[in-house]
């Protein structure tokens, strides 16, 4: 059975070399169980997966997608990538405030 886990956070806006990037930063309780859901899989499967990652089930709205947390600050938080198509489909900006619901795979 998986884990359903909701946060709320702005979405943060930053300018690579080749690309702009949206992004949600999960902190708190939902970093704390994430990191747990991950060292479960390790310890499972007895490997990490890549950058360190975790899978998900993302909802925001009503658009759902699954794609891969990535821990940031040594697991403290995770970043959730947020892609044009999303925030085209639920009319997002930078700075707004998004509550993304995550389904731990």
């Amino acid at each position: 059975m998986s884990e359903t886990l909701t946060h709320t956070s702005p979405l943060s806006r930053w300018q690579g070399d080749k690309a702009v990037y949206h992004l949600l930063r999960i902190d708190g309780h939902t970093a704390e169980a994430i990191t747990m859901h991950a060292r479960l899989h390790r310890l499972e499967f007895g490997t990490q997966r890549g950058f360190g990652s975790a899978k998900v089930m993302a909802r925001i709205g009503d658009t759902a997608w699954k794609t891969s947390v990535f821990p940031q600050d040594q697991s403290t938080s995770w970043i959730l990538l947020v892609s044009k198509k999303v925030m085209r489909a639920e009319d997002l900006a930078a700075d707004d405030l998004i509550k993304v619901t995550l389904e731990l795979l």
